[in-house]
């Protein structure tokens, strides 16, 4: 280490210095406020509600998760975000392998033409089409059903483009073996292709996963029904107008962290599975013409 820094002049030194500076800066900008989190929700309500940053909590405490859990019933739109998140992400990375997989045939006719639309959808901003999409999904009485939370961005370009580069990799003359022993279209996606795009599919169902599971603007946009309500909803719900929640229960800042605690474990527990496949799935599906 030190001889490399011997090779290095000054400006180079202090550069390193600089960034290593800024990176812990911008490290502590997402690390502080979310510890700041985790003590106040292991927190007493009382100790919760006073004005501080604490890192640690203030007399240790579950009623936090307790109360927002049994009182405030966050357990149903726990649900509806799990039943909107798990199945909108198996359809999601079906439906995208299947689209990548069409794409790589080299004699599907209009195929460049194809792609050059997906290409153009992927231009247009959600802002663009909200309206046209609360249109068609009161015209098909979609309005306050978790249906509606499904359907919404089921296929996607970006999703469609990365799975077919992904099987763009494995070689077609293997298909064209399979096809000559026998194997169909279906059994050849299955247990070829599926198989040998693992990092592909790692990458599209984390990002679905996430996506989803964080949506708001979807759910505020066609979701009244409390009841319908997603953990997004209810916890802008708990946190911004809390009368709107309950008017039993005061809803104390431990209460409020819980919540965002609890909505967040689910992500947490997935990363882990998928972070190996994650890296490797944006490198090589970004290397990929």
């Amino acid at each position: 280490m030190s001889e490399r820094y011997d090779r290095l002049g000054w400006a180079n030194k202090c550069f390193d210095a600089l960034n290593a500076l800024f990176l812990l800066a911008l490290m502590l900008t997402m690390i502080i406020p979310f510890l700041n989190v985790i003590a106040l929700a292991f927190s007493s309500g009382v100790a919760s509600m006073q004005p501080d940053i604490i890192l640690f909590p203030k007399s240790f405490s579950l009623e936090g998760f307790r109360t927002v859990w049994e009182n405030l019933d966050l357990w149903r739109p726990f649900l509806n975000s799990a039943i909107v998140t798990v199945a909108g992400t198996a359809l999601h990375v079906l439906l995208s392998c299947l689209a990548g997989y069409v794409l790589i045939h080299p004699e599907l006719p209009g195929k460049r033409i194809m792609v050059t639309f997906i290409l153009i959808t992927m231009m247009v901003p959600q802002e663009a089409v909200m309206i046209p999409l609360y249109i068609v999904n009161k015209d098909l009485h979609l309005i306050n059903t978790l249906s509606v939370l499904v359907l919404s961005g089921l296929v996607s370009g970006f999703s469609i483009l990365l799975m077919r580069n992904f099987f763009l990799g494995v070689p077609y003359e293997m298909a064209e073996s399979a096809k000559i022993d026998g194997a169909g279209e279906f059994r050849i996606f299955l247990t070829m292709y599926m198989r040998l795009a693992t990092a592909g599919l790692a990458t599209v169902t984390l990002f679905e996963f996430v996506g989803r599971w964080n949506a708001f603007t979807a759910a505020v946009m066609f979701i009244n029904d409390s009841m319908k309500y997603t953990l997004q909803l209810a916890l802008k719900s708990m946190i911004v107008d809390t009368g709107a929640v309950s008017s039993n229960y005061l809803i104390t800042t431990n209460v409020r962290m819980a919540g965002i605690i609890i909505s967040i474990l689910p992500l947490l527990a997935v990363y882990p599975f998928v972070q190996k496949y994650f890296m490797k799935g944006i490198l090589l599906g970004a290397s990929k013409e």
